[in-house]
């Protein structure tokens, strides 16, 4: 019995350390199994994870190349500077700042008698930029011209002539509205400085307009006359018109010449029109008018 007893033991202890030693081959095995697939794949998917959201940086680091693409921005400030560069090249001030000094850099004479109704103002002799008529006057007439502005006005003399002119016209079925008569030294300034934009150089716009001082405008002698044909406005066609034909052959009996010709661009300086009338007074008119000059060829007549 106690050999079959110790056999038994004996057995027992051997299939015990048998089943131990199945237990830890099955627990090795198992570790290995969780080591390659389960906590190693969640760390793999927390790395790619990680991976994916270490991308949101990279357009960090590619927004930081878009600073670097600094020299696209610095480009521009390239641009500014030319633009800085063509508008302080630009010359076209330069006509501004050259009006401003007139006197000095035209080569016009100062004329002395400014009071004469026969002063002669053109591209050789002009007016002081500090001169203007003490005697200015509104025609009662019939103007184009909003009210309160200077261009209504003319000096007493050819304020009376022109009333008388517009009445006479009227009283033959002619409607003629006054435009723009004195013009101070400024405001001849402004209106030729606009011209020089709008004709591109000093030398284009002097042909149909005066620089400031040499504009007969500011003897409050002038005025510009138009009608409701041609809209008020100051065009060679007014010359077709029936108050533009009335007006030439009618002015000189009230003292006023049609001041630039047609024909006479070389001797005037200025192109034709039609519409600016000069008063002289009625024998200078009649002279002009019947002799077919103009008025810089009658004043070198009398010296």
């Amino acid at each position: 019995m106690r050999k079959i007893i110790v056999s038994t033991l004996a057995i027992a202890l051997i299939l015990a350390t048998i089943c131990a030693g199945c237990t830890r081959t099955k627990k090795i095995v198992p570790l290995d199994d969780k080591e390659k697939s389960g906590e190693n794949i969640e760390i793999d998917k927390d790395k790619e994870k990680i991976a994916e959201s270490t991308p949101t940086p990279t357009p960090t680091v590619v927004s930081t190349p878009t600073p670097t693409k600094a020299p696209v921005v610095t480009s521009k400030p390239k641009k500014v500077e030319t633009t800085t560069k063509e508008s302080s090249g630009l010359k076209k001030p330069v006509p501004t700042k050259g009006d401003s000094g007139q006197a000095a850099k035209r080569t016009s004479t100062l004329v002395k008698n400014t009071d004469d109704i026969l002063v002669l103002v053109n591209k050789e002799y002009a007016l002081p930029s500090d001169w203007e008529p003490n005697d200015l006057v509104e025609p009662k007439v019939s103007f184009s011209a909003k009210k309160g502005s200077e261009v209504r006005k003319m000096i007493k003399p050819a304020a009376k002539a022109l009333e008388e002119l517009f009445s006479q016209a009227k009283d033959d079925g002619v409607n003629l509205f006054a435009s723009s008569g004195y013009r101070s030294f400024k405001l001849q300034k402004s209106i030729f400085q606009r011209n020089v934009k709008a004709y591109g150089s000093e030398e284009k716009a002097n042909r149909v307009s005066a620089y400031p001082g040499e504009s007969e405008h500011q003897t409050g002698l002038a005025m510009d006359v138009t009608c409701a044909k041609i809209g008020y406005g100051l065009e060679e066609s007014f010359a077709d018109t029936a108050e533009g034909k009335w007006l030439k052959k009618n002015a000189a009996q009230f003292g006023f010449i049609i001041r630039y010709q047609k024909g006479k661009e070389k001797v005037t300086g200025y192109s034709y029109e039609p519409w600016h009338i000069r008063y002289v007074g009625i024998d200078a008119a009649k002279y002009i008018s019947d002799k077919g000059i103009t008025f810089e060829e009658y004043m070198g007549s009398k010296e």
